[in-house]
This record gives structure tokens, sequence and C-alpha cells, in this order.
């Protein structure tokens, strides 16, 4: 992976499509972020549009990647990614108009802060996936693990 990387090649664009958890209050940003994970070559698995529905969702449809708004209508995304991360690492990022907040209970947390460009976005799917342990996720995100 680090050869990649000194050729500008993004982790996700080695690997197959990525099942993405979409955890977002707001029905048209969800609408909008699917959208572009799915221009980015992803499958959007599921959305969730609360603390709660996220915890199920990511249980029932085990993605690979989670991409979280921190602050939900009903509870916390990132109160969501704490529960969600006690079955185990996985890929997250999150989004945020506050990044300082999501920093505060999460140190070494990815945050995009609103408004974002693609690129942003897609940096930060770089920097989640390397974040996660090689043995929790590698053969997950390549493939040889369970079926796409």
């Amino acid at each position: 992976m680090a050869c990649a990387r000194a050729l500008g090649v993004r982790i996700y664009e080695l690997m197959k499509a990525l099942r993405v958890l979409v955890i977002e209050d707001d029905a048209l940003i969800a609408m909008l972020l699917a959208s572009l994970l799915e221009g980015m070559g992803h499958d959007v698995c599921a959305t969730a549009a609360t603390e709660a529905e996220a915890v199920i969702a990511a249980a029932r449809h085990r993605p690979d990647l989670m991409i979280v708004d921190a602050g939900l209508g009903r509870g916390s995304g990132v109160s969501a990614v704490e529960e969600i991360l006690r079955a185990g690492p996985l890929a997250h990022v999150f989004l945020s108009g506050d990044a300082g907040r999501v920093q505060t209970r999460q140190p070494d947390a990815v945050v995009v802060r609103k408004p974002f460009r693609q690129a942003e976005l897609a940096r930060a799917i770089d920097m989640a996936l390397a974040a996660v342990p090689p043995a929790a996720g590698f053969e997950r995100l390549c493939g040889s693990g369970r079926a796409h």
C-alpha cells in the first residue's frame, strides 16, 4: 500500500467497492452523499438518520466504511460510532461543521469539515482506511473475506 500512496493512487481504488453506511439525519444530504459515494465506485449498503438506527444498520449490514454526521437530530453520530466500534474496528469518517468538538471526544478521528469537496472526502476515506488495523479490515476490504 505504501507504494500505491507514493504513486498517488488512493487505497480504495485498489480494492473492491466498499460497502458504506451513511449516517446522516438530513435526508437530502444523505441522498447527495450516497450519490457522491456511488460515483466514487462504492456501494451504499444503508443509510441511518438516528443514533439507534445507525447501531442497528451497522450490525445488520456490516459495512466496510461509515460516513457519519457527528451531530444527529436524535442522538449523536459520535456516540453511535463508539457503540458500533465495541464490536470491533471499522473505518469511519465524521462530517461536521465543528471538527474540534468531535476531536475532543475522539482525538484520532478523521473529520471532514462541512461544507466539503469530493477530493476532501476521498482523502479522508484514505486516512480512515489506513487507520483500521490490518488484521481487522484488510481481508474484508480486499475481498478475501465475505462476498460483496
